[in-house]
């Protein structure tokens, strides 16, 4: 059976990290801050601001939130992301996507200062980040790369198929992976809705990642065994046994998939709790090179 890559004690350990880091900031007069911009009442993403913000405390970070109704218009929007901008106790904003109009969100992005941009989706970033020059690393790819790190199966010399080619994820770990240095030096292929046999490719894989966005899209057939599968997937599936009507599934068959594999995230609990933790990680990059501590 395989082992668990465990991204919820991981993440926990980074934060306590993080949170002895930020003790010595303050006691320099540094609290790094975070900026979260929450247009609608999607429940969805009011839970993920939520858990960003009692992530913050638990980690000593100052955090701000601004909230707008569903019909706030595109200036409105600007306009929050402007205030942050200019407000010298803020290092990093996020403004939680999807807004109720997605034709906004790029334009939105790139108002962002990219010096505050600790998603990293401004084009700023995915520049720097492409030309291997100091920038901030989206966070599910930065993640990823650390739990396959931390947890004993480093990337390097291995061959890691990808599934999924999204400017949040497949897209940005193809680049990390390949690059040189202790989180990368991996050969890497990227799959995707266009590429004919997928488990072609897969099968061939030292680290399977998942992110298509597909509950079943990587089966047991589809991994050789020995394999490190991690799944970026979180879907909704009908299950009438639970209260709320449905329970979230990745992108990999996880049972079969397990039984073969030497290690796999679950879901919930693998990359997940990463994502926020590296939210947090580039929210305290931000103040320290504000401070020229990095």
């Amino acid at each position: 059976m395989a082992t668990i890559l465990d991204g919820k004690q991981l993440a926990a350990e980074m934060r306590a990290e993080m949170a002895t880091e930020v003790v010595g900031l303050s006691a320099k007069g540094i609290v790094p801050g975070l900026g979260v911009v929450l247009v609608g009442n999607n429940p969805a993403s009011r839970s993920y601001v939520t858990a960003k913000e009692r992530a913050c405390e638990e980690t000593g970070l100052h955090s701000r939130e601004i909230t707008m109704p569903a019909d706030a218009g595109y200036d409105a929007i600007l306009g929050a992301v402007t205030e942050l901008n200019r407000d010298p106790a803020i290092h990093g904003i996020l403004v939680q996507l999807p807004l109720p109009e997605a034709r906004m969100e790029q334009a939105v992005i790139n108002a962002i200062d990219p010096d505050k941009d600790v998603d990293g989706f401004h084009p700023v970033n995915v520049g720097r980040m492409t030309l291997g020059l100091p920038a901030f690393i989206p966070c599910t790819p930065h993640g990823v790369l650390h739990l396959l790190q931390r947890g004993g199966f480093p990337p390097a010399g291995r061959h890691v198929v990808i599934v999924g080619r999204s400017n949040i994820v497949g897209r940005p770990l193809a680049n990390l992976l390949s690059m040189k240095g202790p989180l990368g030096n991996a050969t890497v292929t990227l799959c995707h809705t266009g590429t004919p046999d997928i488990g072609r490719f897969t099968r061939e894989a030292d680290i399977v990642i998942a992110a298509a966005g597909r509950p079943d899209t990587v089966t047991a057939a589809m991994v050789k065994e020995g394999a490190v599968v991690i799944d970026v997937g979180v879907n909704r599936v009908p299950d009438a046994g639970r209260k709320s009507g449905f329970r979230l599934v990745g992108d990999v068959s996880y049972d079969e998939v397990a039984a073969k594999a030497a290690a796999i995230t679950p879901v919930p609990g693998g990359v997940g709790p990463m994502t926020i933790t590296m939210l947090l990680y580039n929210t305290i990059l931000s103040a320290k090179r504000r401070a020229g501590l990095a």
